[in-house]
């Protein structure tokens, strides 16, 4: 399975979305600007989306739906 590019795209987007989390808390954590803060917490909702999206694919191509 770890060959398959599915799996390896929803690796991908699911390690994005930790990225992004880390980086939004990080500012946070820092007092940093609450704006950028904001920016990256909807930046990580988005790609929350995308890698529920592929994850949904790629169980329905596994289960041959």
């Amino acid at each position: 399975m770890a060959k398959d590019p599915m799996f390896l795209a929803v690796g991908a987007a699911v390690l994005l979305v930790a990225l992004i989390l880390m980086l939004g808390i990080g500012n946070f954590a820092r007092g940093g600007d609450a704006k950028k803060s904001n920016k990256l917490m909807q930046l990580r909702i988005l790609a929350q989306f995308g890698a529920v999206v592929l994850i949904v694919i790629f169980v329905l191509l596994r289960r041959g739906g």
